[in-house]
This record gives C-alpha cells, structure tokens and sequence, in this order.
C-alpha cells in the first residue's frame, strides 16, 4: 500500500485530475439556487467541553445561507448539557444560521441512530448532500466547496472523506503514538484505499454523503459499533465510489485519557471483526462489483487490517518471543523477528517524519494494546457480552486544561480505578522471561523482553497519558 502510495505522489494524478472539478460560480440570474442543499449533522452526547466548537465550526462554513442546514443532534443526558447546547443553537439561530436542535426519548443505535432520525425530518430530507462531523471536530470555513464539487460533477461519487488533523498530539505520550499509527492510517490506508478501488471505510466523521448513496445503501444500522463502515462497505456493494482528499485537514481531538483511548480501540477493534462476521457472505454473493474489488474488501480491508493484524502482532512480540526463552531448541528466523517487522515498522512511521525517533516507544506501545485489541477482535467475531457496548469517546478540550485538572486530581486518584489486571499478569510474565533469557538464554531477547514488559506494567498501573479522577 506504501508503495502505491508513493508511486501516486510522483507519477499518478490528483484527485482534481482523476474526477472533475469545477468550484460554483455565483449567478446573478439564478442567484443561490445553483448551490445544491446541503444538511450538516453534529451528532453528540454530554460533550460539556467541546460542543460550542463543532457547533461554531458548522455555522461558519461558507456557503449560500438558504442552501445549508445546521442538525445537532444531541443525545446528551446531563440535563445542564443539553440546555448549554440548545442555547448555543439559539445564540446561532439568532444570527440568521438555518440550524435545528434535535432530541431524541431514548439512545437507541447510539450515534446510528441518532443520525438515522435525523434524516426522517422533512427539511433535511430536501437535501442533497449531507455532512457529518463529530463534536470535536473543526472544519475549516472552506470544507464544502473543497467537497460538494467532486460528488456535484461526478455522479458515480458516493462520498468524500477529509484527513482529520489533530490539535492535542503535543499532549503527551499516548497522543504522538496516535498521531503516529492515524497518519500511516490515513496517507496510506485510505488513500492507496481511494486511488486503487475507490473504496475505503468512512471514518464516521468529515465526510460527505450523497443522499441517494445512503438510501440505496439501506440507511444507517446499528447491528454493529461500527455503523460507519457498515454503511461505506453497503454503499460500495452497490457500486458507488469513495474519494479520499489528503490535502484536505479537519481539526480534531484525540483521546489522551488512557481509559477513553482503551473504550475507543475496544470499539474500533470489536465493530469490525463483528461486521465482518455479518458481511462476509453478503460480500462474495453480491454481483454488483467485481471480484477482485471483493477479494480486497474481505482479504485486505477486513481479514489482514482489522483481524489478522492484531492477533499476529500480540502472539509474535508477546507469546512466541518469550516462548522460545524457555524453549531453546526453538529459533525465530531473523526474517521474521527482525527484517520483516522493520520494514513493517519502518513503512507505518514514515507516515510522520517527526516522531520518527519515537518509534521504538510507538512500538512497545502498540505491542501492549494489541493485546486489548486482540481481545476486543475475538469479543467481535464470537458475539460475546460487551460486543456491542457503546462509550463515547471522552474529550478533554484544550489541552492546557487537561494540564491544569491533572495537576488538581493527581493525589486524589485511586490507583484501583486505573489498574489493568490483564496488562500487569501479561507484564510481570515478560519480566519473568527475561530474568530467564538474561541467565540462561543465548538469543539475547531479554533487552526487548525487559523493555517490552516495562510498557506492560506501566499501562497496567495507568500511568500512560493523562490522569483525570473521574
């Protein structure tokens, strides 16, 4: 994928040049009405700290007034919340922005659903296009006409995704490690994704939707914490296209709370085993789309990326590694324990020239959660409790009040409401093993093993990205 990828940036075309694009032109005769009816959704649920952001950023797009909805669909259940959020759509509202706060009686499908009534409303079912964006996101005032043209002039287009751009990965740690495994995410994924099949999964958030793509899709569904993805892989089965435009940045927040980055990847890695489970058939019987374009999406896109991936990473650096210590006779060829997991290595941290120096904590950081993620991949496939378990994401706002409160709560923090039981076993385990390897073994894996185990106990204990008491 780094590859195609990098052949594009020398030699292949821009999206400009690979469908048309033509900006609107203001017409004095026809006026606003050559600008097509775009809706706009926030969804959110008790976003006390970033609401009045997302909220702002909608209502300053540029674009013909009488041409644009505002949604906010708030399915807060903090009654101080929610009248904050209203009045904010008020203050909007008094300026003469065309926007609609929405709320629901209950949380039923979570953000699928809450989108899903969304468009039952009349005035929005009047619309063309329609744009999501989280609560802690920010588009830039010319996100629409950076958009609405491709899918305007290109009607095979079903969606355009913008790159997210994140404004705390100076936080700390665990916010550069994101930003590292995101960017390769991003540059490569979803646009060697976009260049060579035209599909991609939505990220659920900074994109548009052509209307009639998310109709004859069959709508949102919330079988699954991915209804996201579930829609794009739905759509794409029914031929229509996905462009993604790297050039395009929208501000964004990552997590730097460890426990929200944890109920994050639990749902990112748990939501796509489970929808593969419920869409492999559905994919190799549809007729609509060819079969290599199928071979991609159950092969590369579902079994390698969001299930393979996480288990070979966790038994190769956790179990085989500190396995082979206690049994000698046994070697790990050095192209599978050193050449290959550094081209590996190598290609994902290309993808953000300055962190490259960290990419030796990147990668004992990403050994540890893949053991949470393995776990949530296997929770997905077997459809076990939490399998469908929904928390959003915590967002902090600005990141120098995350500083202040951490300094605040710090001593107060019970170290029982942070510790990971599974991570520490797994950690002292490691530990154990290079004790063994340091006395007896003649591979000397326990640098690796002493250093790996350090980040295993570390996260066990919490101290990794912020400390909030909750």
């Amino acid at each position: 994928m780094a590859i195609v990828v990098a052949f594009n940036k020398l030699f292949g075309k821009t999206p400009e040049k690979r469908y048309k694009f033509e900006p609107f032109e203001d017409d004095v005769e026809l006026g606003s009405s050559i600008y097509p009816l775009v809706l706009v959704q926030v969804p959110m649920f008790n976003e006390k700290e970033v609401y009045h952001l997302s909220i702002g950023a909608a209502c300053g797009l540029s674009w013909p007034s009488d041409r644009i909805v505002i949604q906010v669909l708030d399915d807060s259940t903090d009654p101080l919340i929610k009248g904050m959020v209203e009045m904010e759509c008020q203050s909007w509202a008094s300026k003469g922005i065309n926007i609609h706060y929405q709320v629901r009686e209950n949380r039923k499908g979570y953000k699928a659903g809450a989108l899903k009534q969304g468009l039952k409303h009349d005035y929005a079912k009047q619309c063309e296009y329609v744009v999501i964006f989280d609560a802690d996101f920010q588009p830039e005032p010319d996100f629409l006409t950076q958009t609405i043209p491709f899918l305007h002039h290109n009607r095979q287009l079903g969606l355009v995704q913008a790159r997210w751009k994140f404004v705390n990965s100076n936080d700390c740690l665990m916010t550069r490690m994101q930003e590292m495994s995101l960017d390769y995410h991003f540059k490569v994924e979803q646009e060697s994704g976009s260049i060579n099949y035209a599909f991609f999964g939505f990220n659920g958030t900074a994109g548009v939707w052509r209307m009639a793509a998310i109709d004859e899709a069959g709508g949102w569904k919330d079988r699954t914490t991915v209804e996201d993805m579930d829609l794009a892989v739905r759509a794409s089965l029914k031929g229509w296209k996905f462009l993604y435009i790297g050039s395009l940045m929208v501000k964004s927040e990552l997590p730097s709370v460890l426990k929200a980055y944890r109920y994050q990847q639990h749902r990112w890695s748990c939501g796509p085993a489970n929808l593969f489970r419920k869409m492999v058939f559905e994919i190799m019987r549809n007729k609509k789309v060819t079969w290599w374009k199928k071979l991609y999406v159950v092969y590369s896109f579902f079994f390698v990326r969001k299930i393979v991936a996480h288990f070979v990473t966790f038994t190769l650096y956790c179990v085989v590694i500190p396995a082979t210590v206690f049994i000698p006779e046994v070697m790990i060829p050095s192209w599978g324990i050193i050449y290959i997991p550094t081209i590996i290595t190598l290609l994902n941290a290309v993808g953000t020239p300055r962190s490259f120096y960290l990419v030796f904590f990147w990668i004992v950081f990403e050994n540890v959660m893949s053991l949470h993620r393995t776990k949530a991949t296997f929770i997905g496939l077997f459809e076990t409790q939490r399998v469908n378990e929904w928390i959003v994401t915590e967002k902090q706002g600005n990141a120098s009040k995350v500083k202040t409160t951490t300094q605040q709560s710090q001593s107060r923090f019970k170290i029982s409401e942070r510790i990971l039981m599974l991570e520490l076993c797994v950690g002292i385990v490691l530990f154990g093993s290079a004790c063994y390897d340091l006395a007896y073994g003649k591979y000397h894996y326990f640098i690796y093993l002493y250093l790996q185990s350090i980040a295993f106990i570390t996260m066990g204990f919490g101290y990794f990205g912020h400390q909030v008491n909750s």
